[in-house]
């Protein structure tokens, strides 16, 4: 009944009839058993005029019924008919039965039940109610189902909104309200999506277009619940707020992270500190948030104690603890937006959700808290400012953060100073790891081996371990080493100094092969090491690293941050270095472990790229290696190392640029790039390319620097940053002719016809500018045809297709792009090809052949998601947009648009510009001129930030309003 009637029997699709006969099982159906007489079905089938023979037409109609439905389905009783159905055998009964319970699930607070229930009844209906069923019956019908069906998704809505999902429902309340304009609830709910989307302007400006549209069609002003709402809005209704965060899916259930570090067995002291802190945190429950800053010198324990703290405040805590290293003591402290990104997902929230940028993650994170009662544990933080965006903020929540410095401009923190441990305390301590027996009898000792750790829990631990595994040593023993000058009491006693002493202590008792490990892995710039890359530091096998590092984990001297992968406590990581620049012999040895390092990532990537780009020759043209290449057990993890390495490769390229591994770090940022088109470390990525443009230049090397300002001007260009890519890339240029490097030459040309035509997009269609933007392209292909890299011949064609159609060259432009498509067909390359299609379907859109355009730009669209390309698959909502805005389907266009909004797009800024543009004029379109200015607002503001030539397009659509 929910679209065209139809029945089977089984899996047996049965034959309905002519359009009369279905109106007749429809009119039985819906009476949900009831007996129907003749006139009533006369009247409803054919209404006020029937045809003369029209009783014997029913009767003939119910007939054939009969015949075909299962024996006793239809019934003949007082002069009219009846359908007797099971229970389950009709769709619009099933459909009410769901909204029924989908409606008591509701009630009981269950919304995830409640709203999956609503999708399903949904998902019942194919089509309009009762199709081409006619009469008058069939018509009425027909009209209320479909008012019932918008109202279920607007029941579905309000539900996704009270579980958060308001940036989810923008793009299909968007399609929802152009197609039902004067339909009041869908604009309430977008308001209130917009709202909480941070698009308070929009938000105002539904109301606008909804006030003007109502008085111009139906002479009425809105109801009272929507005048309410926008008032709201205007006063910044606190209430607003989302009520909750998106809630996991009933089957998964909620989400409770549990990542507090085990606490160590032998805790000891601490009592008036544990107290204090025990206290703050038991009363987080009703509090806005409970945070307690922890400061004090490295080793003196601040982590083990709040640690075992979290651990005794878990039952006040039942929905999860987080933590996470900030790193604050190091040279490369944690990014609060990575911090942000980890804990999302720990909290059940999907990659695809996170947003980009910190304040956005910082407030999805707050959203998702809100209700729970969670502990957040910041460890080794540098600053106020780091930690700050990491706080939960909704009540019943708590942080605690520890940290070399008292944060006292941590507003509403609760600060606790920690000293070092009495020498009760740290007599416990040693007692508690090496045991009473050993301890009793040499107690003075012990004292004197306590007194020279400077009563450092960190110190006293790592002393107290290694007499413990020495059964043949004696407490004096360990007192008499202490008492040498390198570990005397004054120098234990004199900061950090008093640190490095202690880790001198378990230093020495290493063995050689052990020693060396703990001194070279040390010196990688990395947040961590995985054990294929410290492996090649090593120069052993895996197996043996293996052995090698979690023996270095026993001895408290590393860390296991994950399965297979390592990291040093960033004192223990100076220390390591100390040690190697004093007594790595040959002094060489230290820059071949870098150098070891630098070939595994660049031999790495290099994979990656080579199964990425298959035919690509760039692969040929990197710096050897003696690392071998580096296989992995399925290609389609490649991109996962290379995403899960970033942070790692990064550092390794930075570390790698002063000294003889110039070229190797350049290069390895080529094999890289993938981290930039996926939009996943586009910033750093370009501070670390910047960095080597410089290191190159001041090296003098000529191959190196065209090479790192080609990856330069890469990056800028997917970045939107165009004039200084062009900047960059003319620089290459300009002595591209003289280079004897293929890649430069070639990939040079590319990215400057790309650079140029973006920023002459307006003007290209003068005769010096596409005569500049052809040049450069054909140098381009020239040079990768020289080269014999396909591949890259592929890209230069679709790229300058993509500039001769914004520039207007149609024909040209479609026949450049299926010459792509058929070049990256030829070579297989079935991922690539998404980047043809992305260009024919903009040249097709142009040429106006929208049909066609949407089938190439739908399949590139599909290729990008699946090969996690999320800043290309934005661009390809965007041009989906735009074709749809072309070919007159504004509400599709406006739905595309938000959803390349909500993904992003390749260009940064202008591109975002250009997506809201393209929502403006969609918006404008239905007939949302207000919320259309808003979105020309925000796009204006953008371009004019960047300084793009666009802007004065947004200023025409704005001036007639603004004029007015």
């Amino acid at each position: 009944m929910l679209g065209p009637v139809r029945a089977w029997l089984g899996d047996e699709s049965l034959s309905t009839g002519s359009p009369q006969q279905r109106a007749l099982l429809a009119a039985l159906l819906l009476r949900d058993g009831r007996t129907a007489t003749a006139s009533e079905l006369i009247d409803a089938i054919w209404g006020e005029e029937p045809p003369s023979q029209a009783l014997a037409a029913i009767r003939t109609y119910a007939s054939r019924l009969r015949k075909v439905l299962p024996t006793g389905a239809l019934v003949s009783e007082s002069g009219g008919y009846a359908v007797r159905a099971a229970d389950g055998a009709l769709d619009l009964a099933e459909a009410e039965t769901l909204w029924t319970a989908a409606e008591r699930a509701r009630a009981q607070g269950d919304l995830c039940q409640a709203r999956a229930l609503v999708n399903q009844a949904l998902s019942l209906w194919d089509g309009e109610p009762l199709a081409n069923v006619p009469g008058p019956y069939a018509d009425a019908q027909r009209t209320r189902l479909e008012e019932w069906r918008l109202q279920l998704v607007e029941a579905r809505l309000d539900m996704d909104l009270e579980q958060g999902c308001h940036a989810e429902s923008v793009s299909e309340l968007t399609a929802l309200t152009a197609a039902h304009p004067l339909r009041e609830r869908l604009r309430e709910l977008l308001m209130l999506a917009l709202y909480r989307s941070g698009r308070q302007a929009e938000a105002l400006a539904v109301y606008a277009d909804t006030r003007r549209l109502l008085a111009d069609e139906l002479g009425v002003d809105p109801r009272p619940g929507l005048q309410e709402l926008q008032q709201r809005i205007l006063q910044a209704d606190p209430a607003l707020a989302e009520p909750s965060a998106p809630a996991a899916e009933p089957s998964a259930g909620v989400i409770r992270p549990a990542q507090l570090p085990a606490t160590v067995q032998d805790f000891t002291g601490r009592v008036s500190f544990v107290k204090e802190l025990s206290d703050i945190l038991s009363t987080a429950e009703g509090r806005v948030m409970a945070v307690s800053a922890l400061a004090g010198i490295g080793g003196v324990g601040k982590t083990t104690l709040a640690v075992h703290v979290a651990h005794a405040a878990r039952p006040h805590f039942p929905d999860g603890q987080l933590y996470v290293d900030l790193q604050g003591a190091g040279p490369r402290v944690a990014e609060p937006e990575t911090v942000l990104g980890a804990f999302l997902r720990a909290l059940g929230t999907a990659d695809p959700d996170i947003p980009d940028t910190l304040e956005e993650r910082a407030a999805l994170f707050r959203s998702v808290l809100d209700g729970r009662r969670v502990l957040v544990l910041l460890d080794n933080a540098r600053d106020a400012a780091q930690v700050r965006p990491l706080l939960p903020g909704t009540e019943g929540c708590a942080a605690l953060v520890t940290s070399r410095t008292r944060m006292v401009d941590l507003a509403g923190a609760h600060l606790v100073d920690l000293d070092v441990m009495s020498p009760d305390e740290a007599l416990q301590l040693f007692t508690k790891i090496v045991g009473e027996e050993r301890v009793a009898s040499e107690r003075e000792a012990a004292l004197d081996v306590v007194a020279a750790c400077g009563f450092l829990p960190l110190a006293i631990r790592i002393a107290a371990s290694r007499l413990a595994a020495r059964r043949t040593w004696t407490v004096s023993t360990l007192a008499a080493k202490l008492a040498d000058e390198r570990r005397r009491l004054d120098e234990l006693q004199a900061g950090d100094l008093a640190v490095e002493a202690t880790f001198e202590l378990g230093y020495g008792q290493l063995e050689p092969v052990q020693a060396r490990a703990f001194r070279l892995l040390g010196l990688a710039d990395g947040p961590d090491i995985s054990l294929t890359a410290a492996a090649a530091m090593l120069d052993l096998p895996p197996e043996d690293a293996e052995d090698l590092l979690e023996s270095l984990v026993d001895t408290s001297l590393l860390e296991s941050a994950a399965p297979g992968r390592y990291r040093y406590h960033d004192l223990l990581r100076l220390y390591a270095r100390a040690c190697a620049e004093r007594d790595e012999l040959p002094p060489s040895e230290r820059e071949a472990a870098l150098s070891r390092l630098l070939d595994f990532y660049l031999a790495s990537a290099a994979r990656v790229y080579a199964i990425e780009r298959p035919g690509d020759r760039t692969v040929d043209h990197l710096e050897s290696v003696d690392h071998p290449v580096r296989g992995f057990a399925e290609d389609d993890k490649a991109l996962d190392w290379l995403h899960a390495e970033a942070a790692c490769i990064l550092a390794c390229v930075q570390q790698s640029l002063g000294h003889a591994g110039l070229r190797r770090a350049v290069d390895l940022l080529l094999a890289a790039k993938d981290l930039v088109e996926s939009g996943a470390s586009s910033h750093r990525f370009e501070l670390v390319t910047r960095a080597a443009c410089d290191a190159a230049h001041r090296a003098e090397d000529a191959h190196a620097e065209g090479r790192a300002r080609v990856t330069l001007g890469q990056v800028l260009n997917k970045l939107g940053s165009f004039e200084q890519a062009a900047v960059e890339l003319q620089r290459v240029a300009d002595h591209a002719e003289t280079t004897e490097d293929p890649w430069t030459r070639g990939n040079a040309a590319n990215e400057l016809a790309i650079a140029v035509g973006c920023m002459n997009q307006h003007s290209g269609s003068e005769p010096h500018v596409l005569k500049t933007i052809e040049t450069h392209v054909l140098r381009a292909i020239e040079a990768f045809r020289l080269d014999g890299n396909r591949h890259s011949e592929a890209s230069a064609l679709c790229n300058w297709s993509r500039v001769l159609a914004m520039m207007g060259r149609t024909d040209q432009s479609i026949d450049l792009a299926r010459q792509g498509v058929e070049l990256y067909d030829e070579l297989g390359l079935s991922f690539r090809v998404a980047n043809a299609r992305y260009a024919l379907g903009i040249s097709l859109s142009q040429a106006g052949r929208h049909a066609e355009a949407l089938a190439q730009l739908t399949e590139a669209h599909r290729v990008f998601a699946e090969n996690r390309q999320r800043l290309w698959e934005g661009t390809a909502h965007y041009r989906i947009a735009q074709t749809h805005l072309a070919a007159r389907r504004p509400a599709q266009a406006a739905k595309h648009a938000e959803q390349a909004l909500a993904t992003g797009c390749v260009g940064g800024d202008w591109m975002r510009a250009n997506v809201l543009t393209v929502l403006g004029r969609a918006l404008d379109t239905l007939g949302q001129i207000d919320r259309a200015r808003a979105c020309w607002s925000k796009a204006l503001a953008l371009h004019e930030q960047t300084g793009a030539p666009e802007a004065d397009e947004v200023r025409v659509l704005l001036r007639p309003v603004a004029a007015a």
